[in-house]
């Protein structure tokens, strides 16, 4: 049998943008993903849909897995033929134990790869704006592990030279030993006025930073009753953080944000949130599958050449249809005669990219906005083409109808449920975990209701931010008993996120 291979790859701090390119192909190729608590869950969407994810996270109070049977799980799994990624918080090189796993894998003749992280003794301190060092405060730091019990009798830590060794002191894992850290270093020679800040869950949404000096931090850390995961660090780069705390000044810093648009669609979003400091959690309660190729349907197409005008209404219906011209191989130069309107930029510019000139664009992004917009324009008699969801209101082909032009719908795409995570998102939900849920459409509140029935949605949604694209969409909410906090003025995607920002 053909023995595989193990990449033993860091994850970074937390911040799953921090992952390395290498690390993300690893993810990406895996027969196997075995991840732990400080690897950011978001990264396991990247791996195959059919590979198989193994948790072996430690916490403070549990274990799942001792570390001398993480290392035997590596080994069996390689031996079963399988590509491996060990997914771990960091750099796997810097208190992460890959030197036991990598020599066992060694020892079994076991190819493997170490594939380094960014560390969080660098990279926490950057985002609270510490950088760990400066030329007029210090050219260099030190890495000590802070899980180790200073006071035990064979301590690996020479705390008589570490406590003056370096400008700047990093201690990983040391929340629950701060106080004698602390001790240690004073009665060494650090003075106790140095400056100390500690990082909790750094590069993340849970971000927090307290500071003070050696002599005052453990009684800070007891008032603000900060708890670990932190990284502490000791020294005069701490002053820094005054004039370079740029990630805690973000709009949307704080703010775990779910996103409940169609899977293919969220990237959008997603991206802009996180630019402006959140972070996202996809929920996509709708999937956008194919139309039925109706007899009707394939009519529609076979007239291209008959219509004077072609109404789009999202970026969807365009992809629809221009798929459905390669399908049945029909000639875009067929609807030469057709004019061209359009709801929304978005849908505009996607329609320009396949080489259509919009000729009616509304200022208001939805059919009463489009109606206004074609006044003075529409013919009796005209005949228009409507490719739309299957699911779209009526008042489009209603109002043309009722001004004399023939109108032909058809479903360019259908929109059906999807709440794979759910069980997920309502543990975030319990958890107080989320803070904003945004709807982009009728059909995501429509969705989203549906398939969290069966729980007490007040409860759930108590203190969480709803936000609406617009206000059909917040109608919607509102019929269904959610109560919308904000509505976006300008009914798009950047329109949204600026009504969010605002609200802050």
């Amino acid at each position: 049998m053909k023995v595989g291979k193990v990449f033993l790859v860091g994850a970074g701090p937390g911040d799953p943008k921090l992952i390395t390119v290498k690390g993300l192909e690893a993810i990406q190729k895996a027969d196997v993903i075995v991840y732990d608590r400080l690897a950011h869950p978001s990264l396991l969407k990247y791996g195959r849909r059919d590979a198989e994810k193994i948790y072996v996270g430690k916490s403070p109070n549990r274990h799942t897995l001792q570390q001398e049977e993480i290392n035997q799980l590596l080994v069996q799994l390689a031996l079963e033929g399988k590509l491996v990624t060990r997914l771990k918080g960091g750099d796997p090189t810097i208190f992460g134990r890959v030197g036991e796993e990598a020599l066992l894998l060694a020892e079994h003749g076991i190819s493997f790869e170490i594939v380094p992280g960014i560390t969080s003794a660098i990279a926490v301190p950057a985002y609270a704006g510490i950088p760990v060092t400066h030329r007029d405060f210090t050219s260099s730091i030190a890495i000590v592990t802070g899980h180790e019990d200073p006071t035990k009798n064979e301590s690996n830590i020479n705390w008589e030279k570490l406590a003056t060794a370096t400008g700047t002191l990093i201690f990983l894992m040391g929340v629950s030993n701060l106080k004698l850290i602390r001790d240690k270093l004073i009665e060494n020679g650090r003075d106790s006025s140095t400056p100390v800040a500690l990082v909790r869950m750094g590069t993340r949404v849970e971000q927090k930073t307290v500071t003070g000096t050696l002599e005052n931090i453990v009684q800070v850390v007891e008032e603000t009753k900060l708890t670990s995961p932190a990284i502490i660090i000791i020294g005069e780069v701490v002053k820094l953080r005054e004039h370079l705390a740029w990630f805690e000044k973000k709009p949307l810093f704080g703010k775990r944000v779910l996103v409940t648009r169609a899977r293919n669609q969220a990237s959008e979003l997603s991206a802009l949130i996180e630019e402006l400091g959140g972070e996202t959690v996809e929920f996509p309660v709708i999937k956008i599958v194919p139309p039925k190729h109706t007899k009707e349907y394939q009519q529609a197409f076979q007239q291209l050449d008959q219509y004077d005008w072609i109404m789009f209404t999202s970026v969807n219906g365009v992809q629809s249809f221009f798929q459905t011209l390669k399908e049945q191989r029909i000639d875009i130069r067929k609807m030469a005669k057709a004019r061209i309107a359009a709801i929304g930029p978005k849908t505009a510019t996607f329609l320009e990219e396949k080489g259509l000139i919009v000729d009616v664009l509304p200022q208001e992004f939805r059919a009463e906005g489009l109606l206004d917009a074609l006044a003075g324009e529409l013919k009796v008699g005209q005949k228009v083409l409507l490719p739309r969801a299957d699911i779209a209101r009526k008042i489009l082909p209603d109002q043309l109808k009722e001004k004399g032009l023939e109108v032909v719908e058809i479903n360019a795409y259908e929109t059906v449920i999807d709440a794979e995570n759910k069980d997920e998102i309502i543990e975030m939900l319990k958890e107080k975990q989320i803070q904003i849920i945004t709807f982009t459409s009728s059909s995501t509140v429509k969705n989203f209701y549906e398939a969290l029935q069966g729980e007490s949605l007040e409860k759930l949604l108590e203190g969480v931010t709803l936000a609406s694209i617009g206000p059909i969409t917040t109608n919607t909410a509102q019929q269904l008993g959610l109560n919308i906090d904000i509505t976006a003025s300008e009914y798009t995607i950047p329109g949204l996120i600026k009504a969010i920002s605002k609200s802050k």
